[in-house]
């Protein structure tokens, strides 16, 4: 009955192209509504947390994640002005033996082109904006800009925070500007490593902003993540512009490594952008639509897992639609009760990392940095930024947890 449904997917970023993969490899028809002229991933760095390695793995694409993946040494805290070491937690040698997987840094175009692999041609439309779904009785209907319309078994918003797919279930509301800003950047490497960017996830903390710099592309582009606490409002896009200067300014009285890594970008190559979200939902389907990644749950990058939870959601989603041979709303329910509550508390535990991150008194960091140090020497593994509860899930596993939900309802 599986192999007879059929899926429309709004939104053709990670989260929907990881879907329509993990829907074809169950054999169910999946076609993908991407409002761009084509197939391409701004931005730049992600990172592929264990929990993400796991399931893209599970989709096939594990040689792949290799090819382009970069392997850090450790997660490395450190003090903004003077560089000293807050943490130091290993991760290419232990988080395969801890969580079941690497960690990886990708380019985030490199990690799309990946997951597309294998997705016909002919089932991805491109230039379509959808304006909205309606449903009629066993039936979803996902209408377009140009005139057109869908109709499937199944509807799935993976249109990002500003969903039409969301509004037209839930109604026009807007995201909530957390007082926060983010560049975005990358530098090319002649010769690895970079003599002051060690081969790390390094997180550099310093009051009211933090920066987090890692190797993609195998080491050949170190990417630059580094937010600020604005008090005016900064559009939410991916492609505002943005300079050097204005980098620089910025962070002013930073570490000379972070100067000097600043001071080789590319200002054509530098992004600005406000940073959104939304209080966690208590439902995202309705009948036989529903939604997926940054329309379900949207969040800050504090932990790096806004891709990671969408490439889950895409996995569970297409694992339940098998699971229930094609019965929607219990293959929606058993979505919802395996990833609600995950999503809920990775979306509110980002926001807390934001404030951990940037804490502006020195006796507010003193007792942040010995907490980190008593940490460490209690557990010489333990992830400084406390994130081994979201490293050890794995969602490949939820075909065993959807037979425990069934059995209670």
């Amino acid at each position: 009955m599986s192999k007879a449904m059929r899926v429309g997917i709004v939104g053709g970023g990670i989260g929907g192209v990881a879907l329509a993969r993990a829907l074809r490899l169950r054999g169910i028809d999946a076609h993908v509504f991407e409002r761009a002229p084509a197939f391409g991933e701004i931005g730049a760095g992600v990172q592929m947390t264990p929990n993400a390695a796991k399931v893209l793995k599970g989709l096939g694409v594990g040689d792949g994640l290799e090819r382009i993946g970069f392997l850090p040494e450790a997660m490395v805290g450190r003090n903004w002005n003077d560089a000293r070491e807050l943490f130091r937690t290993p991760l290419r040698e232990v988080c395969p033996r801890l969580f079941g997987a690497g960690f990886y840094h990708v380019h985030r175009a490199d990690l799309h082109a990946i997951l597309c692999e294998g997705i016909p041609a002919d089932r991805v439309r491109f230039n379509v904006q959808c304006t909205g779904v309606e449903q009629r009785g066993d039936r979803a209907i996902a209408r377009f800009s140009d005139g057109t319309r869908f109709e499937a078994d199944l509807i799935v918003g993976a249109d990002g925070i500003h969903s039409a797919v969301r509004d037209s279930l839930w109604g026009k509301t807007d995201a909530r500007f957390t007082g926060h800003m983010c560049w975005r950047a990358l530098v090319p490497v002649e010769q690895h490593p970079l003599p002051f960017v060690s081969p790390d996830a390094s997180f550099w903390m310093g009051p009211k902003a933090h920066i987090v710099t890692y190797y993609v592309k195998g080491g050949a582009a170190v990417n630059i993540v580094a937010v600020n606490e604005s008090a005016q409002w900064v559009a939410e896009s991916w492609t505002e512009p943005s300079t050097r200067e204005e980098l620089l300014a910025a962070y002013a009285g930073w570490h000379p490594n972070i100067i000097r890594l600043f001071e080789r970008t590319d200002t054509s190559e530098i992004f600005k952008w406000g940073l959104f979200d939304r209080d966690p939902m208590t439902a995202w389907s309705q009948g036989r639509v529903t939604l997926l990644g940054d329309a379900a749950h949207p969040m800050l990058p504090f932990l790096s897992q806004g891709a990671a939870m969408a490439i889950e959601d895409a996995y569970v989603l297409a694992a339940a639609l098998a699971h229930y041979a094609g019965d929607c709303p219990a293959a929606l329910r058993a979505y919802e009760a395996e990833r609600l509550p995950r999503t809920a508390r990775v979306q509110l535990e980002a926001r807390e990392r934001g404030r951990t991150y940037h804490l502006s008194t020195p006796e507010e960091q003193r007792q942040r940095d010995l907490a980190f140090q008593q940490q460490q020497a209690k557990n010489p593994n333990a992830v400084g930024i406390k994130a081994e509860w979201v490293y050890e899930y794995d969602a490949t596993r939820c075909d065993e947890r959807f037979d425990t939900v069934a059995s209670v309802a």
